[in-house]
């Protein structure tokens, strides 16, 4: 099928959506009128596909939940808007011993949760240790803390197993955001090293919030919305903006006719090919460089794999797949490619060229695997738009490519819910997804993606069963990597990517454009390496 026929498809999606859109939207819209109403005072609508999974910092990983917690929960220390500095948050001050493997923090006396009560050492302990403990998504950040020392109410020390010269910039991730203990404890929440079994606040934290941050948590209708208001005891500049409406819009169409109306100030997940034809002067359209990745990540170690996706597989399936046309298709161009798992800009990024599309030789390689005449994959993804790329659509251009190499992939798009399942219980054969970073810190790629025993990626690659995935020089290049000097760990971390790069279980497809649009008298809007969004960074005319 040729690039024309999808692109068909899409709009004949696309129309669907607004007729779809038009039908469900009434009633909510109903319920917050934007017009005629204070700067101030009237909420901020953002049209958005939300992915959240929990509103828990230590259980929630997802791009909604960067928005919601880094807005809701301060932090130790903020990304500055260059995306690479660490400036202060709750934390004042920091200093560090000679090998990083020491680190004291200083809190800001001044600093206050929502209900009024001071920001003390115990809640940053407790809260750290609650989310290594509980062991969601983003605990790997957390792996090498030995000690957490409270010797003075205003003093956090942190004592590491090996040096990390990224350890200050991870605790910028929004799921570091401290919450307030005595509150949170008493709504079953837990930091022992039992936690994952024992903390019973998740449920609680989905109707309230405990933080300290410019925002609190108003209600939260799953599906539906997500409604923040301004903390009036918020102890550090006061946000323009006193509400923002999350409302649930599944596509682009369905979210640029919701700014057409009037009836949303943001989109999120606006297309480039949408966006260029959007004509309303009421409407802004602005482009900007992002760090975001979507990826096909494979896995070799799956339940009733067909045959083993072993090396010559894996790099016939990246070379099979033609992805300036995927670029060209979902997101007009509107995009990079990248080498390896790392996002330009990063320490260690643009080392090496990104795979090239070349059906010959992944014929070859076929070949030589002994699997010339093909087989099937189950190729299981969430059904999102995300970034601005349609994954249906995505997925049906590489089942197109694949099936040049005879692969037939049976495409079953689900729910985020269900695919997380999935891809986090027997595996799938070949999926797609996307990584937003939550630091500026090339760590994170290797703790999430490399072959090396503990990251996600191993897990879901199926490591416990194929042992052979894990590359015994990983773990050693890491380590060096976070000891070494500025110079010295951008070269280990190039080299990290280059082997990442060469396992060809994780194939980076793009790394587009971000796309922000909203109505005419929205400013402030910027694109954050940690934060996806910065609510308290926008201004409402």
């Amino acid at each position: 099928m040729q690039l024309w026929h999808y692109k068909t498809r899409l709009e004949s999606v696309r129309r669907r959506a607004v007729l779809a859109a038009a039908a469900t939207m009434l009633t909510s819209l109903a319920a917050f009128p934007t017009q005629g109403l204070a700067a101030d005072s009237r909420p901020v609508v953002v049209a958005r596909d939300m992915d959240l999974n929990s509103l828990d910092p230590a259980r929630a990983f997802c791009d909604t939940c960067q928005i919601y917690l880094s807005s809701v929960y301060d932090r130790l220390v903020d990304l500055s808007p260059d995306n690479k500095s660490i400036v202060p948050m709750l934390a004042k001050e920091w200093s560090a011993n000679d090998d990083a493997t020491v680190v004291t923090f200083k809190l800001d006396p001044n600093a206050k949760f929502s209900d009024g009560s001071p920001v003390e050492a115990k809640d940053v302990k407790w809260t750290l240790e609650r989310l290594k403990n509980i062991k969601g998504g983003i605990a790997y950040i957390l792996d090498n803390v030995k000690s957490i020392e409270t010797p003075h109410a205003g003093t956090v020390v942190v004592t590491l197993t090996a040096p990390n010269s990224e350890f200050v910039g991870s605790l910028t991730a929004p799921y570091a955001g401290i919450l307030n203990s005595e509150v949170v404890a008493g709504q079953g929440g837990d930091a022992g090293a039992d936690a994952a079994t024992k903390d019973t606040a998740e449920q609680w934290l989905l109707a309230n919030s405990a933080g300290a941050g410019a925002y609190v948590l108003e209600s939260y209708s799953p599906s539906h919305e997500l409604r923040l208001k301004r903390n009036e005891n918020y102890w550090g500049k006061k946000p323009a903006v006193g509400q923002f409406i999350f409302l649930q819009s599944k596509d682009a169409v369905s979210q640029t006719q919701l700014l057409e109306s009037g009836s949303a100030d943001i989109a999120m997940q606006v297309d480039p090919t949408t966006s260029k034809n959007i004509t309303n002067e009421n409407i802004v359209v602005e482009t900007k460089p992002s760090f975001n990745m979507v990826y096909l990540a494979l896995s070799p170690g799956a339940k009733n794999l067909p045959r083993p996706l072993d090396a010559k597989i894996r790099e016939a399936i990246a070379s099979a797949i033609d992805y300036d046309g995927i670029i060209d298709l979902t997101v007009d161009g509107k995009a990079t490619r990248l080498p390896a798992p790392i996002p330009n800009g990063f320490p260690g990024s643009g080392v090496g060229e990104p795979i090239k599309f070349d059906l010959e030789k992944a014929k070859a390689l076929m070949t030589e695997a002994g699997a010339a005449d093909g087989f099937t994959l189950n190729a299981t993804y969430p059904n999102v738009n995300q970034y601005g790329v349609d994954y249906s659509l995505m997925m049906q251009k590489i089942q197109q490519d694949l099936a040049e190499i005879n692969i037939k992939l049976e495409l079953a798009p689900v729910e985020f819910s269900v695919w997380r399942e999935k891809v986090n219980g027997d595996g799938i054969p070949l999926t797609a997804v996307f990584f937003a970073p939550d630091y500026y810190g090339s760590s994170q790629y290797a703790q999430y993606f490399a072959m090396m025993d503990g990251t996600v990626w191993y897990k879901r690659a199926g490591g416990a069963s194929d042992p052979t995935l894990a590359n015994p020089e990983t773990p050693k290049l890491l380590a060096e990597a976070l000891a070494a000097s500025s110079d010295k760990s951008n070269e280990l971390f190039g080299k990290l990517a280059g082997v990442m790069a060469g396992e060809h279980v994780i194939l980076p497809i793009l790394s587009p454009d971000a796309v922000f649009v909203s109505r005419k008298g929205i400013s402030g809007l910027r694109f954050s390496a940690c934060c996806n969004m910065v609510l308290s960074d926008i201004k409402a005319e």
